[in-house]
């Protein structure tokens, strides 16, 4: 029976990935790659890279994939430049799931026309495949299709929020408090009117608009972080307010000049216990 492995390899460090995700990739015979096309160019190499790295001697193919384009009209956050727009939260989910059936169909027929019985394929994924990454998600599109039958495992993989408080030398929580994990689009949404509300860090992924400058109060500090664990690594912090301009200049210069762009924050209020 054919096997897939989703495996998290890390937020961009080579060193992230786990020795459970390397002695996964030793079962591998089939390394899959989206292709979303030359601005990206640099992640399906980083790729090809860590299996260099790791797979050593074991052979194996890379098969890539080229990217069905995605509606971005309707809005929304995603996508490696992180981008986010208006436009209401019904037409940008009404987007994201005709994007993955498209995946979900091209995936199952690359699969299929690829992977041979009792061969093992796998997807790398950036980060960890639980949180805010649709490989899993398709693939389980692809399962309920039932045109093969394949086992499949998510091997978990070391987070952009791990290596932000990593880097920033911080815990993501302070005693006792909780954290919000949320995006650009549902930040500007839900924060923007009320603030930040006392005693709850606030984690963002895939802001494209830099939506803490909607934020009005004068006491948060931000946390911020780009390409982490790559040699273009940056990282910026200190209070909001002072920070906001130079952040969105430096993510606008970084992003014209990669055609790209993964960054991730912490938004957390002075003056709690930590």
């Amino acid at each position: 029976m054919r096997r897939l492995k989703l495996i998290g390899i890390g937020a961009g460090n080579p060193d992230y990935i786990t020795m459970q995700a390397v002695n996964a990739l030793k079962q591998v015979d089939v390394i899959f790659v989206t292709d979303k096309g030359e601005d990206t160019a640099d992640l399906v190499r980083a790729r090809k890279e860590l299996c260099e790295r790791y797979m050593q001697a074991k052979p194996h193919r890379i098969v890539e994939i080229k990217d069905p384009r995605r509606d971005r009209s309707s809005g929304g956050s995603g996508g490696s430049g992180g981008s986010s727009s208006s436009g209401s939260l019904g037409a940008y989910r009404s987007a994201v799931a005709t994007w993955h059936e498209e995946r979900a169909a091209l995936y199952e027929q690359v699969i299929r026309e690829q992977l041979s019985e009792n061969e093992c394929g796998a997807f790398l994924v950036w980060g960890d495949p639980s949180l805010y990454d649709s490989a899993l998600r398709i693939i389980g599109q692809v399962a309920a299709l039932k045109t093969m039958e394949f086992e499949w495992e998510i091997i978990p993989g070391i987070t952009s929020i791990q290596a932000l408080a990593a880097r920033h030398r911080i815990s993501l929580n302070e005693i006792g408090a909780p954290i919000h994990i949320t995006t650009g689009r549902r930040l500007r949404d839900e924060q923007s009117a009320n603030g930040i509300a006392d005693g709850i860090n606030v984690l963002v992924l895939l802001d494209g608009n830099c939506a803490f400058n909607e934020l009005a109060e004068d006491d948060i500090d931000i946390y911020w972080g780009a390409y982490l664990g790559t040699p273009d690594e940056i990282l910026l912090s200190g209070k909001l307010e002072e920070l906001r301009e130079r952040i969105g200049e430096v993510r606008a210069s970084a992003r014209n000049q990669k055609g790209w762009i993964m960054d991730t924050y912490l938004l957390r209020k002075r003056g709690a216990a930590s």
